[in-house]
């Protein structure tokens, strides 16, 4: 996938991205609910333990700070569940608990697949 590259300013839509990521398999919806994910419409319910980061990209629109986002490919090493998690960056932000936040960051850190 291309993705943002060091001293090129170029990179894929958000759009794109997640396209490519579904072609990889990451096709649930992962929804913020404070301290957990709800995924497939709450019939599954994903606490700071349950998954990890896979892969992260962050967007930003250098014309307007108030548009940037994040976007997480998340799994489920024990049930083969795969999805996207997209978060706005800055001011919009979903408001996690601090264990979200942390497996977020360090289960990507621990994890990096890119």
């Amino acid at each position: 996938m291309d993705m943002l590259k060091a001293g090129t300013g170029e990179m894929q839509s958000l759009s794109q991205s997640i396209n490519d990521f579904q072609k990889k398999g990451y096709i649930a919806n992962f929804v913020p609910c404070y301290d957990h994910f709800a995924v497939n419409s709450g019939k599954q319910v994903l606490y700071p333990n349950d998954f990890v980061v896979d892969e992260i990209v962050r967007f930003e629109n250098s014309s307007d700070p108030d548009d940037q986002s994040i976007l997480y490919a998340i799994s489920v090493p024990t049930e083969g569940t795969k999805g996207l998690y997209v978060d706005s960056f800055g001011i919009y932000h979903d408001e996690l608990s601090k264990p979200m936040i942390d497996r977020i960051q360090n289960s990507w850190h621990t994890n990096p697949k890119s």
